[in-house]
């Protein structure tokens, strides 16, 4: 079935007596003129009608759904939910981070009546995303990975993050639904008070869960019910991710070997917290996206890491707004006070901050970063490359 959505720059209407020839059973249109036979189905508007029929196929599902938000971090807990849940369930996850208000419709109608459980990630970058996105998948379960410094563009400032990811826990209490908690959060505890139908996990012997953090050099490892569980994700700022779906797997009874088994077998894609070998250097690439708050917490990570021969590849962080300059000459201010190791900024906003040290070499494009690394090769270096998804800072790899 042709849903005939609409961009910025497309009409999906057009398309669809081309996606009939091409085997389309059916298309759901919303113009008159391009519906030309009793194969297309008139609507008053597409996206509505995709997002409607997906809260059908929800309510005709017996299927439990988990949602999750936040501001860092989702894609890969998601994945590592899915990855305990699958060792005893039939489950069904978001592919990749379809995650709008687009991404959630198709990840409720691809799933199937045998499916135990659901696993939605819900993205925004706006106030009322969130709560809209809840109204169409309906979750019995929910959990913020955490609340950062992210799309502020949209959401204004922390305080109007907090709010909109908050849309989450305000449909799971308004229908009297389990939250995840991370004890270790505070803001999460904030706001989740006065709330009983929560499960916490975390350091705390009190927690519903416990989950101590053992290692992160160069990998989290982690120890539950006296197990150690070692895990192939850098990065302290990942052990809470980990530590959500450790909680999940026991809250469903998931056996004890499979928990560990599903979290030692889980590898990193997508340029999301890999370890990665690249000629004579080793390299921490977390260039799938970046924001304030991500951006901090790698480099206090990496600054951790064990090893004399550090370079930092940073890129721009975009959809900051009004508080992009001030953003970038904060992680600009943290490197100059730390001293972790010879920093290659790229990006018009990093371009602009100021530098009072030596050590830092600012570049206004990829292009001039590369010539750069032509003229002045690196060697046998240990690598942290962090940047938003437009700065692509994975093409370093090309050039090194």
């Amino acid at each position: 079935m042709f849903f005939a959505l609409k961009g910025d720059n497309f009409n999906g209407n057009t398309f669809a007596d081309t996606a009939l020839k091409e085997g389309a059973k059916y298309c759901v249109v919303d113009e008159e003129a391009y519906s030309k036979n009793q194969n297309c189905l008139l609507v008053d508007d597409v996206l509505q009608t995709l997002q409607r029929l997906a809260t059908h196929h929800r309510k005709q599902l017996n299927t439990t759904i988990i949602a999750l938000t936040g501001s860092n971090g989702k894609t890969t807990t998601k994945e590592l939910i899915n990855a305990v849940l699958s060792t005893q369930f039939k489950t069904s996850a978001t592919q990749g981070n379809l995650n709008n208000h687009i991404g959630v419709p198709l990840t409720l109608l691809k799933m199937t009546a045998d499916i135990d459980i659901g696993i939605v990630e819900m993205g925004a970058n706006h106030p009322k995303e969130i709560e809209f996105l809840s109204t169409i998948a309906l979750p019995d379960y929910g959990l913020i990975t955490n609340f950062g410094k992210a799309h502020l563009e949209g959401f204004g400032s922390i305080e109007g993050v907090i709010k909109s990811k908050s849309e989450l826990y305000e449909h799971l209490k308004a229908h009297n639904k389990l939250i995840f908690v991370n004890e270790n959060d505070a803001t999460q505890l904030k706001q989740t008070q006065g709330y009983d139908h929560v499960f916490k996990f975390g350091t705390s012997a009190n927690s519903d869960s416990k989950i101590e953090i053992e290692s992160t050099q160069p990998y989290v490892t982690l120890k539950y019910k006296g197990q150690l569980i070692h895990s192939h994700l850098a990065g302290t700022y990942n052990f809470n991710n980990i530590a959500v779906a450790i909680a999940i797997g026991n809250y469903f009874k998931v056996e004890l070997h499979h928990i560990i088994s599903a979290i030692e077998s889980y590898i990193p894609t997508n340029n999301r917290s890999q370890i990665l070998e690249k000629g004579t250097h080793t390299i921490i690439m977390d260039a799938y996206n970046a924001n304030p708050t991500s951006m901090i917490a790698a480099l206090e990570n990496f600054k951790q890491l064990e090893n004399n021969h550090k370079v930092l590849f940073l890129g721009d962080m975009f959809e900051l707004g009004a508080t992009a300059e001030d953003e970038h000459q904060h992680i600009v201010n943290y490197i100059e006070s730390n001293d972790i190791g010879t920093t290659y900024l790229t990006g018009e906003n990093f371009y602009k901050t100021k530098v009072t040290k030596q050590g830092i070499l600012k570049f206004k494009t990829f292009d001039d970063l590369k010539e750069e690394l032509k003229q002045n090769p690196i060697k046998h270096k240990f690598i942290l490359i962090k940047g938003s998804r437009g700065m692509a800072l994975e093409r370093i790899l090309e050039v090194i």
